[in-house]
């Protein structure tokens, strides 16, 4: 009798075995499907996505950084075997251009660019992309000190503009005219020459 009962208890477990197994099977392999499906859509074709510096922990106004830690004034990338990383837009649809020589600007003149662009698309439906990380530590040593001992102390964060570069990019329905009005009122807050006549439009 014993025999009998552990028998028909060992059939039932393995009907309950097979029959669950089966619609796992059918269920799981249409959500890896449409999972895949998911992120090849999502995925962007033929898109370089980076930004001309590295993103660093912090804000991109000022890095997470040890400011004790003395940098190097450094000298501006030159652009050799037809490089264009950095000068081309990417994610937006309009972008700012510098285009007379390289220099360096500080955190504080990039968000007073910043906060003139958002006054002026006030309202709108936009999204501003910053292709420009502070990155670089500026140190000063004082008015009316003698020279020499040492660098300085920490003043400000600022980034390294090469010639050419785009700093700013704007995507979304705006009008041509009102992105150009926002990019020049930008650049009259900034050092360095902005015109209108070479900010760039990607399709």
């Amino acid at each position: 009798m014993k025999l009998a009962n552990t028998s028909t208890l060992l059939n039932a477990f393995q009907g309950l075995r097979l029959c669950a197994s089966s619609p796992l099977r059918q269920f799981h392999t249409p959500l890896r499907q449409s999972l895949e499906t998911l992120d090849a859509i999502r995925r962007p074709q033929n898109v370089r996505a980076f930004s001309t510096t590295p993103s660093i922990l912090g804000n991109w106004l000022e890095p997470n950084l040890n400011r004790k830690k003395k940098m190097a004034k450094g000298r501006p990338r030159v652009a050799t075997g037809g490089s264009t990383k950095g000068t081309t837009v990417i994610w937006g649809d309009y972008g700012l251009r510098m285009t007379d020589h390289h220099r360096r600007i500080s955190a504080k003149q990039l968000k007073m660019a910043e906060d003139t662009i958002k006054v002026r698309l006030r309202g709108q439906k936009y999204r501003l992309y910053k292709r420009k990380n502070c990155n670089v530590g500026v140190y000063v040593s004082g008015n009316d000190m003698r020279m020499g001992k040492g660098k300085g102390s920490f003043d400000h964060w600022a980034t390294r503009m090469a010639v050419s570069q785009i700093l700013f990019e704007i995507r979304g329905r705006l009008h041509e005219q009102v992105v150009r009005d926002a990019f020049r009122l930008a650049g009259n807050k900034l050092p360095g020459e902005y015109p209108t006549a070479l900010f760039i439009e990607h399709n």
